[in-house]
């Protein structure tokens, strides 16, 4: 079976080198789950449309001025040929969902997601950088303690930074200690993503890249949700 495969993927490279192009139903799909997390007007959405390349991801009511998301929203795009998995160009399938900033139902997300998930995006505002303890400790309950390891640190609006001449690393230095320790515990790293560029499509595939990298770190195995805890 393993030659056949790779027979397989020796003659798609063939076919590819000599202009015929592999269609959807020949293709693996890689089909991922992201989750998102962070406080009000964060730049959640702002993520979820940068990681699907579109803008599709709406803010909810307004509450006392401030936008919210006020419940769970998914979104799913497939990337044809993104990449390529033992010679042969695979699909990549994104369903990002988009959380409120207050307390989940697991259930609700164990519905939407019963593999599990793949990424956990905390997303930060790098002008609001209060201490969000509760944040993670939320996580913790609702993913286990091996969070870190499917998490990646994405922090919005960077072009603040360079409106205040400051680089991302010396930013990072001068950040409180909870947001320093939590971009070293992170498997996936730290991205900054600039709000006031326009196209999504295109500033969101570095962290669509970064994302993919983390989950074949993890073998692509999902984090499970827990629901024996009282969140």
């Amino acid at each position: 079976m393993q030659r056949h495969r790779k027979m397989d993927g020796f003659l798609e490279n063939v076919l590819s080198w000599l202009g015929f192009q592999t269609t959807d139903e020949q293709r693996d799909v890689l089909v991922l789950n992201v989750l998102l997390l962070g406080d009000k007007q964060s730049g959640r959405s702002s993520v979820g449309n940068a990681l699907i390349g579109g803008q599709e991801f709406q803010t909810g009511a307004c509450v006392s001025g401030v936008s919210v998301t006020t419940e769970l929203q998914v979104l799913s795009r497939k990337f044809p040929a993104y990449f390529r998995r033992q010679g042969a160009e695979s699909d990549l399938m994104l369903r990002v969902i988009d959380t409120p900033p207050v307390k989940l139902r697991p259930q609700s997300l164990q519905e939407l997601c019963p593999d599990g998930i793949h990424v956990l995006v905390v997303v930060v505002r790098v002008d609001q950088l209060t201490e969000n303890s509760q944040l993670l400790h939320h996580i913790e309950s609702l993913c286990g303690p091996d969070w870190h390891h499917h998490a990646m640190l994405v922090f919005t609006h960077a072009d603040h930074l360079e409106m205040a001449g400051l680089q991302p690393s010396v930013y990072l230095t001068r950040s409180s200690d909870w947001l320093r320790s939590l971009a070293k515990e992170v498997g996936g790293g730290v991205s900054f993503l600039d709000n006031s560029f326009d196209w999504p499509s295109i500033r969101g595939r570095p962290l669509r890249d970064q994302l993919l990298r983390l989950s074949a770190k993890n073998h692509h195995k999902a984090l499970r949700l827990r629901s024996d805890q009282s969140l």
